[in-house]
């Protein structure tokens, strides 16, 4: 299963977009406000529409999380318009699928018009997909769900989502040797496991006999343990797509290198991943150390007047449009005129 690439008119910041993927790691860059996220959560709530149980356009609506479940909010906000369409295209082996929505500002709540939604489900079922959001949910994951459902608190599905996949455990058997790797270098980094105490409903990491509450561990570690919790659970298997919104944030520098070899290594094994950052290095150790073409391609989003516009490329020093790197070589230049004036 792979997302092939997406069209889009006057959805959110984004007048007229076309967009073509790679079947292994996409990475969006680009200044605060152009729309990386928008566009993961809008590829993923198709994904999940995969799901016969699961409306595409109460997906998008549950994800974004507009005033008054009004889809007609995401129409993009400029002179005359009304409307919004969305193209996604996937390939399954050797079947390709559309699925489209169109909504107006008129459109009631979620009301809006799917093409080809039974057609999309029937090809596409079965394929399982994550959205890691940026801010670490599983330390508070007790009765979350439940309190959201009352209109307790208000989470964007994504979150809601990633508590129920950590907590499932959808593996069959041993795990593989390979996979069996990756849990053993992950766990050198939190220096244990997750466990879910299921009774008391809360996530601890176990450090042999002894565990911690999660709110208590390092938010960086939390997240690199939820990776953990993911690959074991069998939620990253081949076929799966991942989405992960800033997986530097409050991670250590010095466990980057590790985390890009570990989303290569599930690229190679069949995995398509999302990713939006902000990060030079975690850009440049994939600008690195992909060594087959095609596996990383990087897409930079950019402003103009008429809406927000990307460049492709599957390297990221040929980007003309590069905010993080520009940023980091006047660093470079300013620090040696500081050198050379003192």
């Amino acid at each position: 299963m792979a997302i092939q690439k997406i069209h889009l008119s006057n959805f959110t910041v984004f007048e007229q977009l076309d967009l073509e993927f790679c079947e292994g790691i996409n990475l969006f860059i680009g200044d605060n406000g152009t729309g990386k996220t928008h566009l993961m959560k809008l590829i993923y709530s198709a994904c999940k529409a995969a799901d016969p149980r699961v409306s595409f356009s109460q997906k998008i609506v549950n994800t974004f999380r507009p005033d008054d479940f009004k889809i007609g909010r995401l129409v993009h906000k400029s002179h005359g318009t009304t409307s919004s369409s969305v193209k996604i295209y996937a390939k399954k082996e050797e079947l390709s699928k559309t699925l489209s929505i169109n909504f107006s500002t008129r459109t009631t709540k979620w009301d809006a018009e799917v093409r080809n939604e039974e057609s999309w489900e029937r090809a596409l079922s079965n394929i399982e997909s994550t959205f890691i959001p940026a801010k670490e949910i599983l330390s508070n994951s007790y009765n979350i769900i439940s309190a959201n459902e009352k209109n307790n608190v208000d989470f964007d599905d994504t979150y809601i989502d990633i508590i129920h996949s950590a907590k499932v455990d959808i593996s069959v058997g041993r795990n593989a040797q390979n996979k069996k790797q990756h849990l053993e270098r992950l766990e050198k980094i939190i220096e244990g496991k997750v466990f879910f105490d299921v009774p008391k409903d809360k996530f601890y990491l176990k450090y042999g006999h002894s565990k911690v509450e999660f709110n208590l561990v390092a938010e960086g570690i939390r997240k690199i343990a939820l990776l953990w919790q993911l690959m074991k659970n069998g939620t990253l298997e081949k076929g799966s797509i991942l989405f992960w919104d800033e997986p530097e944030a409050n991670i250590n520098p010095v466990h980057i290198p590790l985390l890009v070899d570990m989303l290569l290594e599930l690229q190679n094994g069949g995995v398509q991943i999302f990713i939006s950052t902000h990060d030079y290095t975690l850009c440049k150790y994939f600008d690195i150390k992909a060594q087959t073409e095609g596996t990383v391609k990087f897409h930079s989003l950019y402003k103009t007047e008429r809406g927000v516009k990307c460049e492709s490329n599957e390297k990221f020093k040929n980007l003309e449009r590069n905010t993080i790197r520009d940023t980091f070589i006047q660093l470079y230049k300013d620090e040696v005129k500081m050198e050379m004036e003192s």
